[in-house]
Parts: C-alpha cells; structure tokens; sequence
C-alpha cells in the first residue's frame, strides 16, 4: 500500500505517541478519581454557592474532561513515524525555511503538529494559516496566506528538509 498524505493524520514521533497515551492514561484513570475525590470532598463543606474550592475542582474536571477527548481525538488518528515527504516539498516533519516578502530575514521552522512541541526549534502546524499554505510547495515557490489579523501576506519556501531531530 502507497502512503499518501492524508490532512486528518497526526504523525507522532515514537516518544510523543507514548507521552500522550500515558497522558491520556493517567487522567482517564486516576485523574477522574483524584479530581472527583476533590469535588466530593469540596461538596461535604457545605453551601455550593460560595465555596470557591467545589467550583474550581469542577472548572479542572472541565478541563481534564476536554483534555481526555482532544487526546483521544489526536491518538485515534495518529500515526508513529514519519510522513511520507520528499526533500524541497514541504510537508509535517520538514524543517521548513521561508523568507516574507519584502524582508529578507530567513525564518525556520518544524512543520508537525503541535504535539511534537518538545522539539529544539519552533513548531508549526500543518493546520495552521501559514502551514496550510505551503503544505505541498517547493523550494522557490511563493504562497500567499491571510494572517488572524486579516492581512494577507506572501512568503518563499527557501528550503524544505527532513527534521533531523534535537
């Protein structure tokens, strides 16, 4: 079976993968005990209505709960290696060097999901304005993309590698 890129694929290194389901293990498990031990305990203390430790134990239940289904999200379709890629095509897992137009600093950067942000140098995501916009191009194209400010500006791809890792 031939590779193809697929938009709705996160590929993980080995070690994020892992990272993340221990993550995931941790609050689906202990987590949900520890943080509904805390809520039952804030409970017993009486009037819900101004007891500030019941409503920030639900506020972080809120938020585990969330974190329990992004991760699930992003493990269900994650995939551990390396995307498929070919030198000078931008693609996830290339360190990725582009210069905006009228400037002529050089900026470089990972092209992974945000997932990979324990790597040695900034990470873009494939999902994001500017990695939408250069997934697919090559070393001397120019892509154009409206920025959140709702600008749109223009950068070269200088270069497209492999990340090497740290």
């Amino acid at each position: 079976m031939t590779e193809t890129r697929d938009d709705n694929v996160t590929w993980l290194t080995q070690e994020a993968y892992d990272r993340l389901t221990a993550e995931l293990e941790h609050l689906s498990g202990p987590g949900r005990i520890e943080i509904a031990d805390r809520i039952e305990a804030a409970r017993e203390e009486g009037d819900l209505k101004e007891n500030g430790g019941y409503h920030a134990a639900k506020e972080e239940q809120g938020k585990i709960e969330a974190r329990i289904i992004q991760l699930q999200s992003v493990l269900s379709n994650a995939r551990v290696g390396e995307a498929p890629r070919s030198e000078g095509t931008v693609g996830p897992g290339m360190t990725v060097t582009i210069k905006f137009d009228g400037d002529d600093d050089e900026i470089t950067f990972l092209l992974a999901s945000r997932e990979e942000s324990g790597a040695p140098i900034d990470v873009y995501s494939p999902k994001s304005p500017l990695g939408s916009a250069i997934n697919g191009k090559k070393a001397g194209d120019k892509a154009s993309y409206t920025m959140p400010n709702g600008r749109t500006t223009t950068v070269e791809i200088i270069d497209a590698v492999p990340y090497g890792g740290s």
